[in-house]
């Protein structure tokens, strides 16, 4: 009974009286907010706000009586009080406009974008850090062969002067996926292991032209069996500069024929030779080559990809993405030496390459920098080792390249590779068939 007068009984042993907070003009307790959920404080605020600014001038121009009942409804339906409910509906709050941020203009229109997606194109979209640096010669290079004809003298001079950032984020529209990797056949060659020497990734600290590395690309497509083509590529150490050569099978004979044909093509002598440890290059005959050439002759540790990292680099650069993950097989060595021959010119006068002069370890971050991109030609120039002769040569090969025409060789030179590839003969279902 004393409970029932009084209230609830507290902890000290006193009684505490009821309190009620309730709305004078409904005569009950607001239990819950009725404008909206409980989980975004936010958007409910904004509502009663929209809804006080939308009854204001009903309400200044109302009667007594139909004033009253606004701030009957306006309280029902927000749970203020009606003080409250008066000074919103007199003096509404001011509607808060969001303001939308600023940005700077962007300095390159349609005309320089679409330059730029030219010369990346005619790159064979190349990234941007080995781009940027190059735009100057490609573009003089297109305007020499008559290219840019319609293209103005402010637009040319605008996109030489892109930065790797803005080139990046003007081509972010264009660039697609990453490919899919292919199959590895490289076996192990143990009978002359210890008559050649290792040589890691570490040990690579020659800047003179000369010392390669060599690796096969098997382009065995879905399967590894039966007899398919491969490709032999040559890269040098110190330039970048990169030879490739189709071969029927990976025989010792057939493998030193083909790197006869690269050393013929190249604007320096060999110097050194590192190979993985695969059967195809630790053989007798490849060592007696390089014994008679006076070549020093190392190869890299088994399964450690990373001690012929120049020329594993280059197996997707260059061949992988010329050629692909096809299956090529005898009838397509022809076609497959054709793109070889292009992309040797394209890849070593158009390709601007980077390389790795410092890497620094800071607990788990590790900060790679590179130097300013420079094609293979220009690095192998700036050597000063070569002659008169060769140095000429390779001036007249760079003066009658046009990289457009070029580009559209190679690409007819790939329709006609993939047209003489193997197609698989079983289609496998799609998962989806199985459900």
């Amino acid at each position: 009974m004393i409970e029932h007068l009084f209230g609830r009984t507290t902890r000290r042993g006193g009684f505490a009286l009821p309190q009620n907070f309730a709305d004078r003009a409904l005569g009950f307790c607001v239990k819950k907010n009725p404008t909206g959920g409980e989980d975004d404080e936010a958007v409910q605020q904004a509502s009663r706000q929209d809804l006080a600014r939308a009854l204001a001038p009903r309400y200044v121009h109302a009667s007594r009586r139909e004033k009253g009942q606004l701030l009957d409804e306006f309280s029902a339906i927000t749970g203020y009080t009606r003080k409250h409910a008066v000074v919103l509906l007199s003096h509404p709050p001011a509607e808060q406009r969001v303001q939308e941020r600023r940005g700077r203009r962007p300095s390159y229109g349609p005309a320089e974008v679409a330059l730029l997606r030219m010369c990346w194109s005619a790159t064979d979209g190349i990234c941007s850090k080995r781009l940027a640096p190059f735009l100057p010669e490609l573009l003089e290079r297109l305007r020499s062969w008559h290219a840019l004809r319609h293209v103005s003298a402010e637009t040319i001079e605008r996109v030489a002067h892109m930065s790797p950032s803005t080139i990046d984020r003007a081509l972010a529209a264009s660039r697609d996926g990453l490919p899919k990797r292919g199959l590895s056949t490289t076996r192990p060659g143990t009978l002359l292991k210890r008559q050649v020497a290792i040589k890691t990734f570490a040990d690579w600290t020659e800047t003179l032209p000369g010392f390669v590395e060599v690796d096969l690309v098997a382009h065995c497509g879905w399967t590894g069996a039966g007899p398919f083509l491969y490709t032999l590529t040559l890269v040098d150490v110190a330039t970048g500069w990169v030879s490739c050569a189709g071969l029927r099978d990976k025989r010792a004979e057939t493998v030193l024929a083909a790197l006869r044909r690269l050393q013929r093509g190249l604007p320096f002598t060999i110097l050194g030779l590192d190979s993985d440890s695969g059967s195809e290059f630790l053989n007798n005959t490849l060592l007696d080559y390089c014994a008679d050439q006076h070549i020093t002759f190392t190869r890299g540790r088994p399964y450690r990809k990373n001690d012929g990292c120049y020329v594993e680099q280059k197996n997707w650069a260059v061949v992988r993405r010329l050629v692909g993950y096809q299956r090529l097989e005898a009838p397509a060595l022809a076609a497959l030496e054709r793109v070889h021959e292009l992309a040797r010119d394209y890849v070593n006068f158009l390709h601007p390459v980077r390389r790795l002069t410092e890497k620094v370890r800071l607990g788990a971050r590790v900060t790679r920098r590179y130097d300013t991109a420079q094609t293979p030609y220009r690095r192998l120039l700036a050597t000063g080792l070569l002659s008169e002769a060769a140095a000429s040569e390779l001036a007249d090969r760079s003066a009658l390249l046009d990289p457009l025409r070029l580009k559209l060789e190679i690409e007819s030179a790939q329709r006609t590779l993939a047209a003489r590839a193997v197609q698989p003969s079983v289609v496998r279902p799609l998962r989806s068939d199985y459900l």
